[in-house]
C-alpha cells in the first residue's frame, strides 16, 4: 500500500493546459483529471506513475479532507473498462476485460490545482527535495515554450459499426423485449472507428476546447490513450457519503437564444426523458443500497437541466452513508457498470445488449478517475470519449431505449454526441450518419 503524498503549496500559478504538454512530452504513463477550460471551480489534477493493479481492499473514506487543501493525496489513476464490470456481474462480453496491471498507475509525483481558489499544490513523497526537481523540470521547460494552436495534421474518414438504418432496426428489437417484459430500458451503443495514427495530445486540446466538462481527462497508459470530455460524474465518495450522478435524456443546443432555451425546456419536460431518467435513479437507488446504511438513500436532485456547449443533458443525484468498512471493491462490485450505460434490470440488459451491439465497448461506457489511498474518489463515466490505439482511434455513442423512444429521434440523438469527438480526431461523421441526412 503506497503511502499519503504530501501536499505542498506553490507561490505562483501555472495553468494545466501550460504544463501537461511538456508533462506528456517527457513520460509515457501520464494523466491529467481536468475540471474543465476556463474552469472556475473544482479542482485538476495531472501527474504521472507506475502501471499497478488497483488494490480493492481500500476502505472509503469516512473522515473530512480540510477546506482548501486536495482531496486527492496520492493512491491511484486510471480506469475500469466495460467488460471488465460485465464479467463480474455474470453478463456475457464480446472481448476480455483489460488487465488491471495495463489500466490504473499508482501515482508518484503530481500537481493539484484549486480552480476556485487559483492555487497549485505540489504532490510528492514527504522526503525533503522530493518531486521539487520533477516540478522545476516542468516549469523550465514550459516556461522555454509558447503554446502554439494545433492544426489537425490529417483528414481521416469514420467508419461505422451499424448505419442507422441498421441502428433504428436494433431499437426495434429493443423495444420487443421492453414489450415483453425482458427489460425496462436498454442502453443501446454503436461505435465510430477513426483508422491512422493520432496525436492524442493534440486531439485532447481540440477536444476540451471545443466540449469543456467537469469531469475531462487524459489518461495514457502502456500506450493506450484515453480522451474524455465527459459530463457525468459515476461515483463520489469522502466525508463517509457516497454520491452517483446520472445523465439520462439529452437535446442538442440551439443555434440562437430562443431555440436554445425552447430545447432545454422540451428536454425537462419530456416524459420519455423523464421516465429514462428515473428508472437509471431507480437502479442507482437501488445499486447504492448495498453498500449504505438502511435508510441513508436519497434523490438530492431529479430531472435537473445542465447544459454544455454541444448538448443540454437531464441529470439527477443520488447518495447515501457509507455503510462501516465499506471497500472500494465493495462499491465498484455493487454499482459498476453504472445502470446510466446498461439499463434496467442491469444483468438482463447486459446480457441483451450483448447480442443487440454485436462488438466490444471496451473502454467507453467505463470509468475513469482517481481512487485514494484514504478512501476518497472520483470516477467519470467514459462518454464523450475517444479511445486512441497505435493504429486507429475509436468513440463510441449511445442512448437510453425505452417504450417511448422514437428511433429516428434516437438516431439523431446518437450523431449529435459523436460529433465533437470525431471533430477532434478531424474526422467527420460517415455519410450516413450526418445530420443534413438524418433531419
Amino acid at each position: 500500500m503506497p503511502d499519503r503524498l504530501s501536499p505542498r503549496p506553490l507561490p505562483s500559478w501555472v495553468a494545466p493546459e501550460r504544463l501537461f504538454p511538456v508533462l506528456a512530452a517527457q513520460r509515457s504513463d501520464v494523466f491529467w483529471l481536468d475540471a474543465g477550460a476556463d474552469a472556475v471551480e473544482g479542482w485538476s489534477f495531472l501527474g504521472t506513475g507506475v502501471a499497478e493493479p488497483l488494490p480493492k481492499d481500500v476502505r472509503l473514506d469516512a473522515g473530512s479532507v480540510e477546506a482548501g487543501m486536495p482531496p486527492f493525496r496520492g493512491g491511484w489513476v486510471g480506469w475500469r473498462d466495460y467488460e471488465s464490470g460485465a464479467v463480474r456481474a455474470g453478463a456475457p462480453v464480446a472481448t476480455d476485460p483489460e488487465p488491471e496491471a495495463r489500466t490504473w498507475l499508482r501515482v508518484t509525483m503530481a500537481v493539484a490545482f484549486d480552480h476556485a481558489e487559483h492555487r497549485m499544490w505540489l504532490l510528492a513523497p514527504e522526503e525533503e527535495g522530493e518531486g521539487e526537481g520533477w516540478l522545476q523540470s516542468l516549469l523550465a521547460a514550459t516556461s522555454l515554450k509558447a503554446p502554439t494552436p494545433r492544426v489537425v495534421e490529417d483528414r481521416h474518414a469514420a467508419e461505422a459499426r451499424h448505419t442507422p438504418a441498421a441502428y433504428e432496426q436494433l431499437i426495434d428489437r429493443c423495444r420487443d423485449l421492453i414489450h415483453a417484459g425482458i427489460a425496462y430500458q436498454l442502453c443501446l451503443t454503436t461505435r465510430f472507428t477513426v483508422p491512422g495514427t493520432h496525436d492524442p495530445v493534440a486531439v485532447y486540446e481540440r477536444l476540451r476546447a471545443a466540449t469543456p466538462a467537469h469531469h475531462g481527462g487524459f489518461l495514457r497508459i502502456g500506450g493506450r490513450a484515453l480522451l474524455s470530455a465527459s459530463p457525468e460524474q459515476f461515483l463520489h465518495a469522502g466525508g463517509g457519503v457516497i454520491r452517483t450522478r446520472p445523465i439520462k435524456g439529452t437535446r442538442p443546443r440551439g443555434a440562437d437564444a430562443v431555440t436554445d432555451a425552447a430545447l432545454a425546456a422540451e428536454l425537462a419536460a419530456d416524459p420519455k426523458e423523464r421516465a429514462e431518467n428515473v428508472m437509471i435513479v431507480d437502479l442507482m437507488r437501488n445499486d447504492l443500497s448495498q453498500v449504505c446504511v438502511p435508510g441513508s438513500i436519497r434523490v438530492e436532485g431529479l430531472w435537473e437541466v445542465e447544459s454544455y456547449p454541444a448538448v443540454h443533458q437531464l441529470v439527477s443525484t443520488v447518495s447515501g452513508t457509507a455503510a462501516e468498512g465499506t471497500t472500494v471493491g465493495a462499491l465498484l462490485e455493487a454499482a459498476f457498470p453504472a445502470g446510466s450505460m446498461t439499463g434496467a434490470p442491469k444483468l438482463s440488459a447486459m446480457t441483451q445488449l450483448h447480442e443487440l451491439e454485436g462488438g466490444p465497448r471496451d473502454i467507453y461506457a467505463g470509468c475513469f478517475g482517481y481512487i485514494g489511498v484514504d478512501g476518497a474518489l472520483d470516477l467519470a463515466m467514459v462518454i464523450r470519449s475517444i479511445v486512441v490505439d497505435e493504429e486507429a482511434a475509436f468513440v463510441g455513442a449511445g442512448g437510453g431505449i425505452t417504450w417511448g423512444s422514437v428511433p429516428a429521434a434516437e438516431v439523431r440523438e446518437v450523431a449529435t454526441k459523436a460529433r465533437a469527438p470525431l471533430a477532434a480526431l478531424g474526422a467527420e461523421m460517415p455519410a450516413t450518419w450526418r445530420s443534413d441526412i438524418l433531419n
